[in-house]
């Protein structure tokens, strides 16, 4: 009997021993997968950020900033394009965050009635997938072509329907991490619904929220295809958001396939701005997102 007892003892030790060597070998090989994906993800986009940097910076001059986009063979810069687009960008974050805020909140919070919020996340769904070309043929048809003529309001209106999905998902899942006893603690105490998300939900997912917000500004921020149908372009200075308005997307467009080379430079200087500021965005949401893991 003790000779089986230690035979049986050795296979068990070997049937293990087989087993963690099998788990270390899947160990090792799953993780050497991720880091090659890892290495082939920062490998372009070093190589991006390399030829924007070394195409852009030489034209990066104070002309960007202070002369409008020029005819060619002439010395110009980027200043009504850059307005524009702090201009479009801004009018659809004023829109488009308290919409996207109350509609998170809507299906976060107030979800007695499970059928209508099940039609509202399916419409943030269908408009979070929906691509910009599609939401600037629409834009197009109802202001564009019922008004006459390309507006920066159109453009702006582009834009905010792209960022308001973002915003009510970001939203919607920061106020579901909020504990539920807060909330019932609160409604304990005699606070009304409205108090309770105002004061407990809003709160606690203020960071998470505005993480969010960031991230749907730098979503839009580089949108082409919707602007080319609303907004257009405008070679002049004009903050008139009734008339066409210069954006740096748009001109990055025009002059990168233009045959000029004072052009060409000009949209290597403003797809380096643009970079630069999406990645100071995501920068920045990964930043308060950080601060955001410690609330709870």
């Amino acid at each position: 009997m003790d000779l089986v007892e230690c035979e049986t003892q050795k296979r068990g030790s070997g049937v293990k021993t087989n087993k963690a060597r099998r788990r270390k070998i899947t160990n090792f090989a799953a993780l050497s997968m991720a880091y090659l994906a890892m290495a082939f993800g920062l490998f372009f986009l070093g190589a991006i950020l390399w030829t924007l940097i070394k195409n852009g910076l030489p034209a990066l001059t104070t002309h960007i900033f202070t002369r409008e986009t020029p005819p060619p063979g002439s010395a110009g810069g980027l200043r009504n394009a850059i307005v524009g687009s702090a201009l479009l960008t801004g009018t659809a974050t004023l829109i488009g965050t308290p919409l996207g805020i109350l509609a998170g909140t809507y299906l976060a919070e107030f979800n007695d009635k499970p059928r209508w919020v099940n039609i509202v996340r399916l419409l943030n769904e269908i408009l979070l997938s929906a691509p910009s070309i599609v939401i600037g043929f629409f834009i197009y048809a109802v202001i564009v072509a019922r008004t006459g003529h390309f507006s920066g309001w159109a453009g702006a209106a582009a834009l905010t329907v792209i960022l308001v999905p973002v915003i009510v998902t970001s939203t919607e899942n920061m106020l579901k991490m909020v504990p539920s006893q807060l909330r019932e603690a609160a409604a304990a105490l005699g606070a009304p619904r409205w108090r309770v998300v105002w004061s407990i939900s809003y709160r606690s997912a203020k960071t998470g929220i505005l993480t969010g917000v960031l991230l749907a500004i730098a979503r839009i921020s580089g949108e082409t295809a919707p602007l080319l149908f609303t907004s257009l372009n405008n070679q002049f200075w004009s903050t008139n958001m009734s008339k066409p308005m210069a954006s740096l997307p748009i001109v990055i467009f025009q002059f990168a396939m233009s045959p000029y080379n004072d052009w060409q430079h000009l949209a290597w200087a403003g797809a380096l701005l643009i970079t630069l500021g999406v990645l100071a965005l995501n920068v920045m949401a990964r930043l308060f997102g950080r601060s955001h893991q410690g609330v709870f």
